[in-house]
């Protein structure tokens, strides 16, 4: 900055009171300096604005908690510095406002179910539409967290882990009728087919066992056959 020029940074803007009156918005850059201005740079880069954590009673009348957070920029420099004293002040005000109107119109189910999932476009229109009137352009409004009493936590923890549960159970007798259903058909092919039977039964003794062959009565009549015994 000189007596004769001023240079705007990048980003930033500079709005120009001559002797108090209102002159010229400076985009970044070098211009001319007017005698006896006075110069007040506001900067145009993205902010966030953090809501604190606030109880908010649901459609059911139960009280939650919530916080948010606001990425905002300033849009007209001008309005910025002359509106109002604190311009965020006012954005935070009228996201605290949209914060209670969107929870208010939701059970406790639903924020249960939904979390932070909250309607952001609703949310962020709402907010920005109030932020416009002291110079600023609300980006989104970020729901952070929704925080449920700790009565209903726990009622949900146990909701959740009952059906995890019972769905353990329900796969175990599923498992257990499959099991049931193989060996009933096992064994139905077995009275089936005896020759099978004898080979099962081979193949199940141990290395080593003693095999005695019996031949029954009416050995080589039509459908006898030998008799396999395991002795030890």
């Amino acid at each position: 900055m000189s007596l004769f020029t001023i240079t705007v940074a990048p980003r930033t803007a500079c709005v120009e009171y001559v002797r108090g009156a209102l002159g010229r918005v400076l985009p970044a850059g070098r211009h001319r300096r007017v005698w006896a201005a006075r110069y007040v740079p506001v900067d145009l880069r993205e902010a966030l604005l953090a809501v604190a954590p606030q109880e908010v009673l649901s459609a059911d009348g139960i009280q939650v908690r919530t916080s948010a957070t606001v990425r905002w920029a300033v849009a007209d420099p001008v309005t910025w510095l002359e509106r109002t004293a604190d311009p965020l002040a006012t954005v935070y005000l009228a996201t605290q406002v949209a914060l209670r109107e969107a929870l208010g119109s939701l059970t406790v189910e639903d924020l249960g179910r939904r979390g932070a999932g909250m309607p952001g476009a609703a949310l962020t229109g709402a907010v920005a539409a109030v932020a416009a009137e002291v110079g600023v352009q609300v980006v989104e409004v970020v729901v952070k967290d929704v925080i449920l009493p700790a009565e209903l936590r726990a009622a949900t923890l146990e909701l959740a882990t009952a059906r995890q549960r019972g769905a353990a159970q329900l796969e175990m007798a599923r498992a257990e009728t499959a099991a049931l259903r193989s060996l009933a058909n096992g064994a139905r092919l077995l009275d089936e087919h005896p020759a099978l039977a004898r080979i099962r039964l081979l193949q199940a003794a141990p290395a080593g066992t003693r095999l005695v062959l019996t031949v029954a009565d009416g050995a080589g009549q039509p459908g006898t056959a030998p008799t396999v015994t395991i002795a030890e």
